[in-house]
């Protein structure tokens, strides 16, 4: 059985039917959904019964207005509260008064500039090629189909020139000034009297609100900046300025939300002195006043704080508030899933792993403050984010760490502010740590990370008096302890995890990239050509993959074990005949693209038996796609008098599912293709590119590939730089100058043959990745394509130089991108 009969094997039918998307049946759609709220509720359920509430016995306070019937002495130091409606509208009153923050960008102006200029040349153009029609054209394009019926305007070249430069001196003298206001921000404005300028230079100012423009003010007077002219004149300047005029100063919502909330913060939040242990702070007989009744309600709080109020038992009310608490903390990471990790939420068995990790972080928890004495460092929050981090991505892993810090800090036994950052900064250290490491033998990279985190989080605790000096250096102890033991587990249990998600990390990517893997050792000795093209195409994927936010370590993973199936025949590709004859000329075309189709199903075969990931194996079908072996299918046209069937000499597919294995075929092709190229010029390896690309859009192969046209224009470019690197002048030295000067006189230039093929209905002449040399006797045994032809290809002395040379592509297979390894997990981009 191999490696994935017994993957599968194992995989309980479960996660599988509970994965599977609804597909509009009610019944399903509760089974889909309850089954992850479910999950949610046992754990909520579980934290709840782990760490019990328990009520407290509370006095009677008199009320205001009664007289106080003995003295009451203060047991605790406490502070009295302000009355909250009073202290609310002081900290309404007292962000009000923040003026907004804008920010000023030095280049609006000469945007808005550049804008109308750009505008009124194509209204100058337009008038000089065919009149009002033009013109009116131009109107509609830029969106001003109220003008069009003033186009006669425009035709005036005086007038146009007047317009321009009115406008154009109405943005200098209005830009510095105007501000773009909604309704709310108008009043903010006006309410606080000034605006917070953030300038260009970094400098900051704070003038007042009357110095500034916005709405109707804006509009009179940019009217009244305009010269003396005709009605339509104005009218239509100052459309054109609403159309075009854009404020410098841009509302930043941020800023200006921080400095309202440090404004809030620093209103007085207690009233009168603070109160002393021994204190009588209220006098027996006295009438309780609502400041002595914060004060009594102050005073019971902080008995209860100190663990001086008698203890009571279970109030099942409690319970339920810590239930629904829980449930809606842990409901807030759900929701992330819903709405932002689809997939995440639809694999069952990725949510049953996260699920799984916070029950075993709670248990911890569970058996760590059941202890005797304070333990609270051995927290493992990086047991459980340092695998999210790396199965999916930082930012999940992140925001889980905060909701674990939360809930760990609304539970009895660790509910203080030091444990909750405490708990929060380790989280995030573990989250963030993980693009710092690549492989598993960095571990203590994450150990030094998460370490440092505590210790910043403890000095800072201690330097604030919260935690007593000499308890410091013992919790910094025992939280290196914590991130050591829980990296080293984390990191120990990945292979676990790897293989019952199924997803192939990086640090498992770069495993297989070892060139002493069987798989590669064997290829780079049985078929060397094969491997020396491999790493130049590799080379090409990995930098094309990054420059569009693809998985770039995957592209390069994938192209090694691409043609892995050629080590079986190497002699039949043309990358491993050093030179005589070609096997092919003695085969028929059906049998010779059975051997150049072989190498795709064989290698598949062999990769999944050596265990190579599924997100790399895919690399070896998918990078061919289900393009043609061209060659091969043209000379069995050619031998034979009825119509050969196109399906016998194509691959089997399929087309590329996924950006990477897109990338792979075009790289293998624009490999191929430039290794045949004379005097590889930038301008023509772009021009062999774009021929390239094309001709897998034309023939389909990219059409169930998540590729846009942008990424593929990005992708070119990289192709471009990376092939011109790879054909950089060398030094001419003299010992060996009659060698390299040596020509054949009879070889074609590959410009000849491109002429000749310039009609390629399919658009790959020396698009394929043939592997051919440009000696004109061997063909392309995996010459791919409709309609392309070789340049000396037929083995039986058909003729040479009369056909273009075949350099099409030739990739390695590359699997269909199946959602658990690529688009499911956080390291492909």
């Amino acid at each position: 059985m191999s490696r994935k009969k017994r993957k599968k094997a194992k995989s309980p039918e479960i996660f599988q039917s509970l994965s599977e998307a609804p597909n509009g049946s009610l019944a399903k759609r509760l089974t889909y959904h309850g089954a992850r709220i479910g999950l949610l509720v046992l754990l909520a359920t579980g934290i709840t019964f782990l760490y019990p509430t328990t009520d407290r016995a509370l006095p009677d306070l008199p009320q205001p207005g009664s007289v106080a019937e003995e003295d009451f002495v203060a047991q605790v130091g406490f502070v009295v509260p302000r009355d909250s409606a009073e202290l609310e509208a002081d900290r309404v009153a007292a962000a009000a008064a923040v003026p907004p923050v804008f920010n000023e960008n030095a280049e609006t102006q000469a945007n808005v500039e550049a804008r109308l200029n750009d505008f009124f040349d194509r209204i100058e153009q337009a008038v000089e090629s065919s009149g009002r029609p033009a013109v009116e054209e131009v109107l509609r394009e830029e969106g001003l189909p109220g003008m069009v019926d003033n186009a006669d305007f425009f035709l005036d070249p005086l007038q146009l020139q007047a317009l321009r430069e009115a406008d154009l001196d109405v943005v200098r003298q209005l830009s510095g000034r105007a501000l773009d206001l909604d309704p709310d921000l108008e009043r903010a404005v006006q309410l606080a009297g000034a605006v917070f300028i953030r300038r260009a230079d970094g400098s900051e100012q704070q003038p007042a609100a009357s110095g500034f423009l916005w709405g109707t003010n804006f509009y009179n007077e940019a009217r009244d900046a305009l010269p003396p002219s005709t009605f339509a004149f104005q009218s239509i300047a100052l459309g054109l300025l609403t159309h075009f005029f854009v404020s410098p100063f841009e509302y930043d919502q941020n800023r200006t939300a921080q400095a309202r909330t440090d404004r809030m913060g620093a209103v007085q939040t207690t009233e009168g002195d603070s109160v002393v242990v021994g204190e009588v702070f209220v006098r027996q007989r006295s009438q309780i006043t609502p400041f002595n009744f914060r004060a009594l309600q102050a005073h019971q709080a902080g008995l209860q704080a100190a663990g001086i109020m008698p203890e009571q038992g279970r109030d099942w009310g409690s319970v339920l508030g810590s239930f629904l608490l829980d449930l809606l903390l842990l409901g807030v990471f759900g929701v992330l899933l819903y709405f932002f990790r689809p997939e995440v939420y639809r694999s069952f068995r990725w949510l049953f792993l996260l699920s799984f990790l916070v029950a075993v972080y709670f248990l911890v928890g569970a058996g760590i403050s059941s202890l005797d004495g304070e333990f609270w460092q051995f927290l493992p929050i990086a047991f459980v984010v340092l695998p999210v981090a790396i199965l999916w991505d930082g930012r999940m892993a992140l925001i889980m760490a905060l909701v674990l810090g939360v809930i760990t800090g609304a539970q009895e036994p660790f509910g203080t502010y030091q444990i909750l950052a405490f708990t929060v900064m380790g989280g995030a250290a573990a989250a963030l740590s993980a693009r710092a490491v690549r492989r598993r033998s960095q571990t203590w990279i994450f150990i030094a990370i998460i370490t440092v985190a505590y210790t910043l989080v403890l000095t800072a605790f201690g330097l604030k008096g919260e935690v007593h000096p000499s308890g410091v250096l013992v919790s910094i102890l025992f939280a290196a302890g914590n991130a050591t033991a829980s990296a080293i587990l984390a990191m120990g249990f990945m292979p676990v995890f790897e293989w019952f998600t199924g997803i192939t990390t990086d640090q498992t990517l770069l495993e297989w990239a070892d060139p002493n893997r069987p798989l590669l050792k064997s290829l780079s000795l049985e078929a060397s050509g094969t491997y020396a093209h491999t790493i130049n195409v590799a080379n090409l994927a990995e930098a094309a993959a990054t420059a569009i936010g693809a998985n770039g370590l995957l592209a390069r993973i994938g192209i090694y074990y691409h043609d892995v199936g050629k080590m079986l025949k190497p002699q039949y590709f043309v990358e491993n005949q050093p030179g005589g004859k070609n096997p092919h000329d003695k085969l028929k075309p059906h049998t010779s693209a059975s051997i150049v189709r072989e190498h795709v199903v064989e290698g598949e075969k062999m990769a999944r038996d050596e265990g190579v990931p599924d997100v790399v194996a895919r690399f070896i079908p998918e990078h061919h796609g289900t393009q043609l072996i061209g060659f091969f299918y043209e000379r069995a046209k050619e031998e034979s008098e009825e119509e050969p069937d196109p399906e016998d000499f194509r691959y089997p597919g399929p087309k590329p599912q996924s950006k990477e294995t897109a990338i792979a075929m075009l790289a293998d092709s624009v490999e191929s293709a430039t290794r045949a190229m004379q005097d590889p010029s930038p301008e023509r390896i772009e021009e062999l590119v774009q021929t390239i690309v094309d001709g897998k859009i034309q023939d389909g192969q990219l059409s169930e590939a998540p590729l846009t046209f942008r990424e593929l224009s990005l992708i070119q470019e990289q192709f471009v730089k990376v092939v011109a690197g790879m054909f950089h002048h060398r030094l001419d030295y003299p010992a060996t100058r009659h060698i390299t000067e040596q020509t054949d006189p009879g070889m074609e230039t590959v410009d000849e043959k491109a002429g000749e093929a310039g009609d390629d209905p399919a658009g790959e002449a020396g698009a394929g990745d043939g592997h051919g040399e440009p000696d004109g006797d061997r063909p392309d045994p995996e010459e791919e394509g409709p309609g392309i032809e070789s340049d000396g290809a037929a083995p039986e002395g058909k003729g040479s130089g009369t056909k273009p040379e075949p350099v099409e592509d030739e990739q390695l297979p590359l699997t269909p991108a199946e959602e658990p390894d690529i688009g499911k997990e956080p390291h492909d981009g």
